[in-house]
């Protein structure tokens, strides 16, 4: 048990400086009832949501380790309360990593929009898709649906959101639908996608097919960036938008290609097309921006920022696939998703500090003046 709690004190120097006065500040404690301190209430709900347990499960072995004495009601009130407290934290720890949460274009409001597939632990265990939405930089969970994994109404998809207008959608290519695309422009919002040219057929101003590999041969070295005037076809509607495309660096081009052997020789084919092997070379974004409100320079930035936050929850997705979801309010689940992003955050800067780390194992807290040697 006294592993357990130096392991605890080591994670806790890595917490943001102020994490007990954002506890009091966003209301996540009226009453410490069960608790003896803030310590205990977070170390309790990161047990919940970090080691997969459910809320009874996780009451129990509080009260086993000494950390608390609560119901498993009294510990999900104690997570509907804790929101923002999280939140905030996650966003705290994101610029610890050096994520600048700021998109490049200012005045407009951005919406990071995505999915995860998370399996309950156990033979019986379901499966279930997270459906939410981000607001940027804030990391305010505006959005948060649950459905099942296979059957009507459960796919990505764009439709399934309500946007305002003026707002920047940012999405990946699992959202590079024609309906999606049509949803957001009927709302009056702009969209910025990673293109599946598979999926979603662009035309020129004469009505012809956009030759996308033709065009993208212009790019012939790292870094060269372009774009083109398009369109969406929607039944008789036409959507304008514009192509931008970076061509990859050659490493980024490698490993791209062999995935797409590797998906190839699963589906027994021998290799990929010569037009879905071109288009690896290049990251393709559709955006319906016009050219006065974000150049391609920062149409691509503002994809980045999602790609980079994408990278983070590719962490929260393997460690998501521990836990149990709470299916009881979107509140209760906005928090344990927040819980999940925290303790991913938390493994991401472990590992930065890793390479660096200190002979005795952990970060020695900064004092306001020097301590003698003897």
């Amino acid at each position: 048990m006294s592993a357990l709690r130096e392991d605890w004190d080591v994670l806790r120097d890595l917490f943001p400086p102020d994490w007990e006065e954002l506890g009091r500040s966003t209301g996540a404690v009226r009453r410490l009832r069960g608790f003896e301190s803030l310590n205990d209430l977070l170390r309790t709900l990161l047990l919940h949501v970090g080691c997969g347990w459910s809320l009874r499960e996780t009451a129990v072995q509080a009260k086993l380790a000494g950390i608390a004495d609560v119901s498993d009601v009294t510990l999900l009130n104690r997570l509907r309360q804790a929101e923002d407290w999280l939140r905030q934290l996650c966003q705290q720890l994101w610029k610890d990593n050096g994520v600048d949460l700021q998109p490049a274009l200012q005045g407009h409001l951005f919406r990071l929009v995505d999915a995860t597939t998370v399996k309950e632990p156990g033979k019986t265990g379901g499966q279930w898709r997270i459906h939410y939405s981000m607001r940027l930089p804030s990391l305010e969970c505006d959005h948060f649906d649950l459905t099942a994994v296979e059957g009507a109404d459960t796919g990505e998809k764009l439709g399934r959101f309500q946007f305002h207008a003026g707002e920047v959608v940012l999405a990946d290519a699992g959202y590079s639908h024609v309906a999606g695309i049509t949803a957001v422009v009927d709302q009056r919002a702009d969209v910025c996608v990673r293109l599946n040219p598979h999926v979603l057929p662009l035309w020129t101003r004469q009505d012809s097919r956009f030759d996308i590999v033709k065009a993208v041969q212009t790019l012939r070295k790292a870094g060269d960036v372009a774009e083109w005037a398009v369109w969406v076809k929607a039944g008789q509607r036409r959507i304008a938008g514009r192509l931008c495309g970076i061509r990859k660096s050659e490493e980024a081009i490698r490993r791209a290609q062999r995935r797409l052997t590797r998906k190839a020789q699963k589906k027994g084919q021998d290799k990929p097309s010569d037009a879905r092997k071109a288009l690896a070379c290049y990251v393709l974004v559709f955006t319906t921006l016009s050219g006065k409100h974000a150049t391609t320079q920062q149409v691509l930035n503002c994809y980045r920022l999602r790609w980079q936050i994408e990278l983070t929850f590719k962490r929260l997705k393997s460690i998501a696939q521990l836990g149990h979801v709470p299916k009881r309010d979107d509140q209760s689940s906005r928090a344990w998703l927040y819980g999940k992003l925290f303790v991913a955050l938390l493994t991401q800067k472990l590992m930065r500090i890793g390479s660096t780390i200190s002979p005795w194992g952990y970060l020695l807290p900064e004092t306001a003046g020097k301590e003698p040697l003897a």
